[in-house]
């Protein structure tokens, strides 16, 4: 049995992955995973058997990654599970920004009177605006998100431009036809009409929307960040509004800066908050969390190297180990003499194998699990 904490609430959908052999609860005290959605949990005290960490989105902002590493605890995300909900909101995002329609909705409905439709016809023109086809859409970020907002804009008639210095040949694949493919961000600011963004929250994106990015910008331009709030420097956006610079910013990330400003549309967070998206966060993140338990499988992990095996043995091994170490060798000598197949990879400090063999045995001097226990450079050994 197989305890699974949630730290948010979680979609009933994971109970189509979780069979009968895992109890799910979300005041469980000592859980073997636990799936969390936006609960942080730097100050989240984890105990002793705790071996999974499930986030039911793509970002990981919430969760002390660096000391769950050290703990030998595997984080999960589900990367391209909320895609589509977040490319419409992109999409609408740049349709709010293009026509005035928020404007326009606040005036029409404080409207009184018998003759609406003649007031409606005389002011109606101040909230003109402007359409996206034939415009450009530089798209910094192309990863599940990027991809999908490109092609839906694409379709409206957009000019694509993107960039991303990751971009998989996968995603490059699916780009829509006449996609161009700029070398750096500063290639995009001085040709894009619209700007979205779709990128992590690192050191080197932190402010990435800035006094300098923004002068060598279009005039007008409209900048979309659906990503994180911290990617954008407020105050030199607001500057940027004031002069004429930025037509709008589109924000999902809101803070108190943002809030009632001319020229900023504030969207609560509302990206990945769907039916659609939230079912498939939370069906890939159980997903990942079972195959781990059940299998040692690693898919979509942020700290662990990615790592998934046909079972070969009667029984399966996992090591956690600090990589460089030598471990892997240290455990095939262990292995000497029987039948056994390991797979290994590592990823930065952490290294991961998983060994198939015919016979662990509990106990003895002959036990394979308590002498891959006492290696020096172990940080956990599980049987499965």
């Amino acid at each position: 049995m197989y305890d699974i904490l949630t730290l948010n609430s979680i979609s009933d959908k994971i109970f189509t992955v979780f069979d009968e052999n895992y109890a799910v609860s979300k005041d469980c005290a000592a859980p073997d995973a636990i799936l969390v959605r936006s609960f942080k949990m730097d100050d989240y005290e984890i105990n002793d058997n705790l071996l999974a960490i499930g986030r039911a989105g793509a970002g990981v902002n919430n969760i002390p990654v660096a000391r769950m590493t050290e703990s030998g605890i595997c984080v999960f995300n589900t990367p391209g599970a909320n895609a589509n909900a977040v490319k419409e909101l992109v999409i609408c995002g740049m349709l709010l920004a293009s026509r005035d329609i928020i404007g326009g909705n606040a005036w029409a409905n404080g409207l009184e009177g018998d003759d609406v439709a003649k007031q409606v016809e005389k002011g109606k023109s101040a909230f003109g605006g402007i359409e996206i086809e034939g415009k450009t859409l530089g798209i910094i970020g192309l990863g599940a998100i990027g991809v999908k907002v490109a092609c839906a804009a694409k379709a409206l008639g957009m000019n694509i431009v993107g960039y991303d210095p990751y971009l998989s040949e996968a995603n490059k694949a699916r780009l829509p036809e006449g996609t161009a493919i700029a070398a750096s961000p500063e290639e995009i600011y001085p040709v894009a009409d619209f700007i979205t963004l779709h990128v992590p929250l690192l050191d080197s994106t932190r402010e990435m929307i800035n006094a300098t990015s923004i002068s060598a910008m279009k005039a007008g331009v409209v900048i979309l960040n659906m990503a994180r709030g911290e990617l954008a420097n407020i105050a030199d956006v607001k500057e940027g509004i004031a002069a004429g610079k930025i037509r709008n910013y589109v924000v999902d990330f809101p803070n108190a800066e943002c809030l009632n400003a001319k020229g900023i549309i504030v969207i609560p967070h509302l990206g990945a908050s769907t039916v659609e998206a939230e079912d498939n966060c939370a069906v890939m993140a159980a997903s990942e969390i079972k195959d781990y338990l059940e299998n040692g499988n690693v898919v979509n992990s942020v700290n662990f190297p990615a790592l998934k095996c046909e079972r070969t043995g009667n029984e399966r091994l996992t090591v956690v180990y600090k990589a460089g170490a030598g471990v892997p060798e240290a455990v095939e000598k262990i292995l000497a003499g029987k039948k056994y197949v390991l797979n290994k990879a590592e990823r930065g400090s952490l290294g991961y194998a998983i060994v198939d063999i015919d016979d662990v045995c509990n106990g003895g001097e002959d036990c394979v699990l308590n002498a891959m226990s006492e290696l020096d450079d172990v940080i956990s050994v599980r049987v499965l």
